[in-house]
């Protein structure tokens, strides 16, 4: 995608961090979180966020993407958009398949218009599992459209 070292080092940073809390018990995730939603399965990436902060990245795009990985976020930049995708389009995830792969491919050729696809399917599925949409995801799929 001819991006700069430094820029991929920050998705570097942000793919390795964004899960790193996703098994921990409960408790620590919680406490670690804050005030995140009120969804346990979306305390992993606030609580990451935050355990990095501590541990001294200060870039607050990385801790952004690995934040709101989960949710979408309307004030991202390269990092958190990649990191969106990637997080959606990792092969080996249980709902990836011949599809979700021709999208990994036109990642580097179309990402924007592939952030939206992506967005939209996430939003979709949620909304037919009858998940509310949290504000920042409304932000998120305005600030892509």
């Amino acid at each position: 995608m001819g991006i700069s070292t430094r820029e991929r080092r920050r998705w570097r940073r942000a793919a390795w961090l964004h899960d790193a809390l996703k098994d921990a018990p409960v408790r620590v995730v919680r406490s670690l979180a804050g005030a995140a939603w009120d969804a346990p399965s979306l305390w992993h990436g606030p609580a990451a966020a935050a355990r990095a902060a501590r541990a001294g990245e200060r870039d607050r795009g990385v801790l952004d993407a690995v934040r709101y990985h989960s949710v979408g976020c309307a004030r991202w930049d390269g990092v958190g958009r990649m990191l969106y995708l990637a997080d959606y389009l990792e092969p080996g995830r249980r709902h990836h398949g011949r599809r979700l792969a021709k999208y990994a491919d036109r990642v580097p050729a179309d990402p924007g218009g592939m952030l939206r696809v992506v967005a939209a399917e996430r939003i979709a599925r949620g909304i037919v599992e009858g998940w509310p949409l949290l504000p920042e995801t409304v932000a998120f799929w305005n600030a892509i459209l």
